[in-house]
């Protein structure tokens, strides 16, 4: 593989300006296809097969009004008077709502009784017939302005319900320009050259635009979930920076060290670029794995971030060396500067910091897995739920009316399930009603709706309980049990429901499945069995942490305020899935640039403790630098308004800084220097077996009539 990537570079490096000229092409091919071919992003939170969901596929052809979204307007009275004061404003209102684009048809108030015990409240409903997603642009502002009259008049009005799932708060929009701020400041300290730093910036935002234009023409064709593209360009940012990041750090270390520029640019990608190829595999293949869960929204998540892997990858080792190429002799380290001097290998902080902790190899171990055990333990407790509109920013409208409508009514209101009857084993829709009234942890039960074959019986009932309550899902199955085999129940709650326990059930497979690819992989990379093993250990330790912070900040409000979360409660569902798979594919590049100079520097020496050290002084400031800039992205993502994306950028920031910082630099040098020959080693029967994939290029050392030689040109 290194020999293949060295001719690629060298390659890009020599005709850089075909290469510079047809990734433009493929950006303006792909940003002309977005804006003429592209469509709308959709959560379709559907699990294909699952009762709930046939249930609610019957329910959408059997009553068809009853399947589309709906706005909840809630009308609040002035402290001291009543909203029936206010009836003839609220019904001339609503007769205007009646009228505003793609409404089916409006539940009165007062005709439905749905006003609050005290006299203040009432709820009406406006009720869609197509899905929160179908809607067009301007049909819920239209929504709005419907309801002035009510507020002029003195009444509060605040709309939410399922219409306003896919609304997001625009607050957080441009937080990400901060942590490239971040990123370029931490490029401009690691190489102490404007230019150099400039690099990985420039081909990171080349290919996020790229893969962000590329979902916005696929969102036309295909269900993509809203979060999609955010994840693309977190994941893009993030791994574009720092595979850039490598191999223009390697290109520094052999021009310092007085290699001519074709031939560097040839070796950096052979070398640094074949390490580039296998992290950007691994995590490739990671959030493909997110298939195995078995749900369509979230198998589509993991391809769009894996996209944006996929084009970092392959702009690093393309257009990476054609840059170089323009940049020349510039990149070189001038003689005696602080750039220079570092390359050369002055004793640094790495230098330091791996004798200190290789010093008592042991102690590092037991203290490094009791501190992340013990950052584990809040895990146990780790809740997990779909967010609904109790996520949303508090000074949003959809979330004053949750919060109006759970106090004036109960929790229950703002998830209520729809219990489906087949009559012909129920035959009396009357009794059947009876029956789940009194099931415990029911507030109310509709009058039943008949089907026009009158073979269906749908009603809606009102837990006493929230929708994120672990009440409600006992409710769920109580319903189920005192209705009979012939009753269903579906909605929102009931199918958010579903996939929390689908991806519960999941999350011990999935750990398995990454766990043993990254076993895998990295036996074939290292031909060792001490490496992968301590680096399976490392990444479950760093999930296991990451997880912990996240319950004790998003769960218990520790610290809360501080990153603006305004609702505590479970973790959005999908979240740990996401997390181990982008995780594990962070941390195998971690392991995989640290320890390939390890492994060098014992193919070449024979001693352990110093391909240790020296290994690790040899690519300990870049990976510390490409961890930094990580955890900057990740973190620019938190202060976002959007529920979704805050707990998932919020655990990869944890997770990275964990992983990098105390697993990769502080427990694998200890575990390898504990480990000393037997790190290094690989049973005679795998070695014959294993193919030899050649991750640090120890290929491109060997004299150049066993290999190509890259054609050495002069570079002004």
């Amino acid at each position: 593989m290194a020999a293949l990537l060295h001719r690629l570079g060298a390659w890009a490096h020599r005709h850089r300006r075909i290469v510079l000229v047809a990734w433009l092409a493929v950006l303006a091919g792909i940003g002309a296809l977005s804006a003429t071919a592209g469509g709308s992003y959709e959560d379709d939170f559907s699990i294909p097969g699952s009762r709930a969901q046939q249930t609610l596929d019957t329910v959408s052809h059997e009553f068809a009004a009853a399947s589309g979204a709906s706005a909840q307007v809630v009308f609040v009275a002035p402290e001291g008077l009543e909203v029936v004061g206010q009836k003839p404003v609220i019904e001339q209102t609503l007769a205007a709502a009646a009228k505003a684009p793609q409404v089916a048809g409006v539940v009165d108030p007062f005709a439905a009784k749905m006003i609050s015990p005290d006299g203040r409240t009432a709820l009406a409903n406006v009720n869609y017939a197509e899905k929160s997603a179908q809607l067009a642009d301007g049909t819920l502002d239209a929504l709005e302005d419907a309801f002035q009259p009510a507020r002029d008049a003195g009444l509060r009005v605040e709309l939410g319900g399922s219409a306003y799932a896919n609304s997001s708060d625009d607050s957080g929009q441009g937080a990400e320009v901060l942590g490239l701020l971040i990123a370029l400041a931490v490029l401009v300290i690691t190489f102490g050259s404007l230019m150099a730093a400039g690099l990985p910036l420039l081909t990171a935002l080349l290919g996020v635009g790229a893969t962000v234009a590329g979902l916005a023409a696929a969102s036309g064709a295909l269900t993509l979930p809203t979060t999609a593209p955010a994840m693309a360009l977190m994941l893009g940012l993030a791994v574009g920076i720092d595979y850039a990041l490598f191999i223009v750090a390697r290109h520094r270390s052999q021009l310092a060290a007085g290699m001519p520029v074709a031939e560097s640019a040839a070796r950096a990608i052979g070398t640094a670029g074949t390490a580039v190829v296998f992290a950007g595999l691994t995590v490739v293949i990671a959030l493909a794995g997110l298939a195995v869960v078995r749900i369509p929204f979230l198998t589509a998540m993991g391809l769009s971030a894996a996209g944006s892997v996929v084009v970092a990858v392959l702009m690093a080792v393309t257009l990476i060396p054609a840059l170089l190429g323009f940049a020349g002799e510039r990149l070189r380290p001038k003689p005696g500067s602080r750039a220079a001097r570092r390359e050369a290998g002055r004793p640094s902080l790495g230098s330091r910091w791996v004798r200190l902790i290789t010093r008592r190899p042991l102690v590092t171990v037991v203290t490094v897995v009791a501190a992340l055990g013990v950052m584990a333990a809040p895990a146990l407790e780790l809740r997990l739920a779909l967010t609904d509109n109790g996520s949303a920013p508090v000074a949003s409208t959809q979330r004053q009316a949750y919060d109006l409508t759970a106090a004036a009514f109960g929790p229950g209101f703002n998830g209520p399930l729809l219990v489906l009857a087949d009559l012909r084993d129920n035959g009396d829709p009357t009794a059947l009603t009876g029956k789940l009234g009194a099931v415990d942890g029911v507030a109310a039960v509709s009058a039943p709706q008949l089907s026009a074959d009158g073979r269906y019986a749908l009603l809606r009932v009102i837990p006493e309980t929230g929708p994120q309550d672990e009440r409600t899902e006992q409710v769920v199955a109580d319903l189920e049990a005192a209705g009979g085999p012939s009753v269903a129940v579906t909605g929102s709650t009931a199918i958010a429901l579903d996939i929390s326990d689908l991806v519960s059930a999941s999350l011990v497979p999935f750990a398995l499945i990454v766990v043993g690819l990254a076993v895998l992989l990295l036996l074939l990379a290292f031909r060792s069995i001490v490496v992968p093993l301590k680096a399976a250990l490392g990444f479950l330790l760093s999930v296991g942490a990451a997880l912990g912070a996240v319950v004790a900040v998003f769960q218990w409000g520790w610290f809360a305020d501080l990153i603006g979360v305004s609702h505590t409660g479970p973790v959005i569902t999908f979240m740990p899935v996401i997390l181990m798979a982008v995780l594990f594919g962070l941390a195998m590049d971690y392991e995989v640039f640290l320890v390939s100079r390890m492994h060098e520097v014992y193919a070449r020496s024979g001693d352990p403790r110093r391909a240790v050290t020296r290994g690790f002084g040899a690519s300990a400031r870049v990976v510390a630098a490409a961890a930094l800039i990580m955890v900057a992205v990740f973190a620019s993502f938190v202060p976002a308004g959007d529920a979704t994306l805050k707990p998932i950028a919020f655990a990869l920031a944890i997770g990275v800084l964990l992983d990098a910082f105390l697993v990769r630099m502080t427990l694998v040098p200890a575990v390898l220097a504990l480990a000393g020959h037997r790190a290094w080693r690989l049973p005679r029967s795998l070695d014959r077996v294993l193919p030899n994939l050649d991750v640090e290029g120890a290929r491109l050392a060997e004299p150049a009539k066993t290999r190509r030689a890259v054609p050495v040109e002069v570079v002004r």
